[in-house]
């Protein structure tokens, strides 16, 4: 049963991507409902509330300050900084993308930038798809490497039966994957032809289908709420790092901490969300209007579809999986991370795929070091062409340069995401033993 439960799954996860947006949510819910029909027991327990708790409570923040007006502000400071640097867009704009998903733990903030990297990089004479390809892997390796992120709560939560904690994490993922993300810059820079040489933009430019590249807007003001509200969260998350700290056992500065650091997240989130309301004077009720909170809660719908589906069936066969993975994954630790490249596509979430994947690794017996080292692979979004930031990179580039080949693995993403997220395991597994 264990095949047709499994091809249940795989049925399951392709007609939600097929299906799109919240669609891959629902299709998991359906999938949960074949399963139990057909042998499989599950509860609610299987589901990931703490992750769906982290996300919901991080995009009220951040929606917050998209209607504070502080996200236009950021997206006008990367506009300066890139229209400044034009030459050298290649690797400033994964390190924009990168932080802002580091900071606001979410790589949908990455939709607000494309079109600025487009509109620099085509006026410059520079193949848009050179920097979109590592701007969006870059938007979703800092997911994972973001100390609000409801990955790294996942990846923490599971880590706790050997005592790996939150700081640990953060000493080695962050690093990593900011390194590892420049080494893909460097890929990104030198693949495919220069933009007046590629046929498909000759073509387009031919019809009229490209437009022309506009000049910065002089006259912008930023609105009156968007630096306070800047400086509000950027308080909030150092309130989230410091409680961290002071209530982490390694440390044990707070021998009896009121509450664990995953509901410190989601309350400092929810407090700072109104903080921000209240201090712009904009009405709370406009939050759920905004885009990022509609992205933000179809995550998180999916997130709970695919997540309590993998849950499911990984937790009802957890000793024929654990019987059939320990010795290779014992003999060789780094075929995790190569476990996790291949789920991650699958499961659509960092969150989804570390929730499901992590503990059952953690129950194999892994090395810790492995186990962290191992996590950046779950930010394998880029595989497939069909996640949603890729897809506006391929929409937005009017060059046509970000495209797909004949082939469906032929895509710009591929390269440089792929060397990305080998160069932070590799990082991390040298990094960790000093660590832990």
């Amino acid at each position: 049963m264990i095949w047709f439960h499994l091809a249940v799954v795989l049925l399951f996860i392709i007609i939600g991507a097929r299906m799109g947006g919240v669609g891959i949510g629902l299709a998991g819910g359906a999938g949960i409902l074949v399963l139990a029909l057909t042998g499989v027991h599950t509860s609610a327990d299987d589901a990931p509330w703490e992750v769906i708790g982290i996300i919901m409570s991080v995009i009220c923040t951040v929606a917050a300050l998209q209607l504070a007006g502080a996200m236009d502000h950021l997206v006008h400071l990367t506009e300066v900084l890139l229209r400044k640097h034009p030459k050298q867009i290649v690797f400033l704009a994964p390190i924009v993308t990168y932080l802002m998903s580091l900071l606001c733990g979410t790589g949908h903030t990455a939709y607000s930038v494309i079109p600025v990297i487009v509109d620099v990089a085509k006026g410059h004479g520079i193949r848009p798809s050179r920097p979109l390809s590592i701007a969006v892997v870059a938007s979703q390796v800092g997911v994972a490497a973001s100390p609000i992120s409801a990955a790294m709560v996942a990846l923490v939560v599971a880590l706790e039966p050997i005592n790996i904690g939150y700081l640990q994490c953060l000493a080695i993922v962050i690093p990593t994957t900011f390194i590892g993300c420049m080494v893909g810059a460097v890929v990104a820079y030198f693949q495919g032809s220069e933009l007046e040489d590629d046929p498909v933009y000759l073509e387009r430019k031919a019809k009229g289908l490209v437009k022309p590249s506009t000049a910065a807007a002089k006259d912008y003001q930023p609105a009156p709420s968007a630096v306070p509200s800047l400086i509000i969260f950027l308080v909030a998350l150092i309130l989230v790092v410091a409680y961290a700290t002071i209530s982490s056992p390694e440390l044990g500065i707070l021998s009896d901490p009121p509450m664990g650091s995953t509901p410190a997240i989601m309350t400092i989130m929810l407090a700072t969300a109104a903080i921000i309301c209240a201090a712009a004077k904009k009405p709370t009720t406009q939050i759920a209007t905004q885009d990022t909170f509609r992205a933000g809660m179809t995550a998180a719908v999916c997130i709970l579809g695919l997540a309590w589906l993998g849950n499911a069936f990984v937790n009802h066969y957890e000793e024929t999986i654990s019987n059939a993975l320990s010795g290779p994954f014992q003999a060789a630790p780094w075929l995790v991370a190569v476990f996790f490249y291949f789920a991650a596509p699958l499961m659509f979430s960092h969150a989804a795929t570390t929730r499901a994947f992590m503990p059952l690794m953690v129950s194999l017996g892994l090395p810790g070091t492995a186990l962290v080292a191992s996590y950046p692979a779950v930010a394998n979004y880029y595989l497939l062409p069909n996640y949603p930031t890729t897809v506006a990179a391929m929409e937005m580039d009017d060059t046509g340069s970000t495209r797909v080949g004949k082939m469906v693995l032929n895509h710009p993403f591929v390269l440089p995401g792929t060397a990305s997220i080998i160069v932070c395991v590799a990082l991390g597994f040298m990094i960790a033993p000093f660590i832990l």
